[in-house]
């Protein structure tokens, strides 16, 4: 059966569906030895021979899925034309190729989706569908109220206005103390306070941007958070491949569209999955999910 071109090359691992795009529209791809650029070609496994960058591909026979803790100081990809240490050195001994599914700066750190799945990627990086990430971000000084209310709202960056997001005091959520041991969040002070920001949309250095606009700039910046995957016992530097269950709801998830509220909330937010309705109460309409605190 023929399938679109793109949606082919993210099955075999070799790049999400949004790369696979741009292979195509510059001539990089050919099906039967002809340049494909057209992004609504098809092709199909069985019958056509597609070559991407003069390699030949295939189906991936072995798709893993890999949460990583990225420390500060690497590059979430593969290669770097400076010569940062990038995540690459931690790959090393799997033999397929792996791909990050969006990524960290590199002054910042933590959660990391891994795996050769281009559509579980293109589904988990699609701007209707993308998870909620939770972040742990401590600042100079300490914001207004009316500061971090305007950052709930949406700011302008660089032309254009952020999506509603939730940020409250890291005191107010209900991460424990022993989960702010484990991403190395001691202590916190009243002069250079963490926070905990979700987000649904990922621009460029977002975050540090948005604290900008307040005169408040990040100084630490820890994503604690991806969907319902948190960092748990996960130690910076050291991956974990998902369970079933994880990967299954990672796919759930990115089928949804959640709308994070503008409203600040003084506790965290209810699990993805919605709660039954009590007995003899009228059903509300069904709320996206608001995505999960770190445990």
């Amino acid at each position: 059966m023929q399938e679109r071109l793109q949606k082919l090359i993210s099955q075999s691992g070799y790049a999400s569906r949004r790369k696979a795009e741009e292979l195509i529209v510059t001539g990089q791809v050919s099906v039967n030895g002809e340049i494909v650029t057209a992004l609504g070609s098809k092709a199909d496994w069985a019958s056509d021979h597609i070559v991407v960058g003069g390699k030949p591909l295939h189906p991936a026979r072995n798709l893993h899925y890999l949460l990583f803790y990225k420390p500060k100081g690497v590059v979430s990809t593969l290669s770097d034309p400076e010569g940062r240490p990038t995540i690459r050195h931690f790959l090393r001994g799997i033999r397929e190729r792996l791909y990050p599914v969006g990524r960290l700066d590199y002054h910042s750190e933590g959660l990391l989706l891994l795996t050769n799945d281009g559509e579980l990627a293109n589904q988990v990086l699609h701007a209707s569908s993308a998870l909620p990430k939770t972040y742990w971000v401590k600042v100079a000084g300490r914001p207004t109220e009316e500061q971090l209310a305007r950052l709930r709202q949406g700011v302008v960056i660089e032309g254009r206005r952020t999506a509603p997001a939730e940020i409250r005091w890291l005191r107010e959520s209900q991460a424990s103390g022993r989960e702010r041991e484990r991403a190395g969040v001691y202590r916190t002070s009243s002069e250079n306070p963490w926070l905990e920001v979700v987000l649904i949309e990922g621009r460029y250095h977002q975050i540090r941007k948005m604290f900008l606009v307040t005169g408040h700039p990040v100084e630490k910046l820890k994503r604690v958070a991806i969907g319902k995957l948190t960092i748990g016992s996960l130690k910076s530097g050291h991956m974990r491949p998902l369970t079933e269950v994880e990967i299954a709801q990672l796919r759930q998830g990115a089928k949804r569209a959640p709308a994070p509220t503008s409203r600040p909330r003084r506790r965290a937010a209810s699990p993805a999955a919605a709660r039954p309705p009590k007995a003899g109460a009228a059903r509300a309409p069904a709320k996206p999910p608001a995505g999960r605190r770190p445990r």
